[in-house]
């Protein structure tokens, strides 16, 4: 993620190139993906790869988990559709976690994930650029088909977001002491 003005900055306030209220929007996603990163920037493929039992994600997973969450609710918010089968393939263990994860998402770099990441917000800003304030209260049927609006969902990704930024630090609290940095 490339820092701008808006980045240094405690403000939920209009950005350059955004509808107010999407602009607001994007202050809040854009804050919650710099701690994000900020929590993360560091680590070892060790630490990524690193579980606390059998079940638990790593953080390589959690990141992962954290763009396709950007990738479907882009998808199903700006192109009204569901993933289709070949993006549910590509993108199943990141969005459902789990057995999967733990195969799939292991020895790459912290580099590797926080590239997915700016990929799948990049596409996602880009969008947002292309909508007005108007769109954020656009409705459509969410889970088990009920009411939500765009505002929603955002808001759903950026909080999920945070949620489980949660989960890393709390990770990173538990490494062995031969993962400690």
């Amino acid at each position: 993620m490339s820092m701008n003005e808006n980045d240094e900055k405690f403000l939920i306030t209009d950005i350059e190139g955004y509808t107010p209220q999407i602009g607001r929007l994007v202050s809040m996603m854009n804050y919650a993906r710099r701690v994000t990163i900020d929590s993360v920037e560091n680590l070892t493929p060790l630490q990524l790869d690193f579980l606390l039992d059998e079940k638990a994600n790593s953080i390589g997973a959690l990141l992962m988990h954290i763009a396709s969450t950007d990738l479907f609710f882009r998808i199903f918010s700006f192109e009204k559709r569901e993933l289709t089968a070949e993006e549910d393939k590509e993108w199943e263990a990141a969005s459902y976690l789990g057995e999967p994860a733990r195969e799939r998402f292991k020895g790459n770099s912290v580099d590797h994930y926080l590239d997915v990441l700016k990929n799948e917000r990049n596409k996602v800003l880009d969008k947002l650029r292309s909508v007005n304030d108007d769109w954020l209260n656009e409705e459509m049927p969410l889970w088990d088909n009920k009411p939500a609006n765009n505002y929603f969902m955002w808001f759903h990704v950026f909080e999920d977001e945070i949620n489980h930024r949660g989960q890393i630090n709390l990770i990173r609290k538990r490494f062995p002491n031969d993962l400690q940095a």
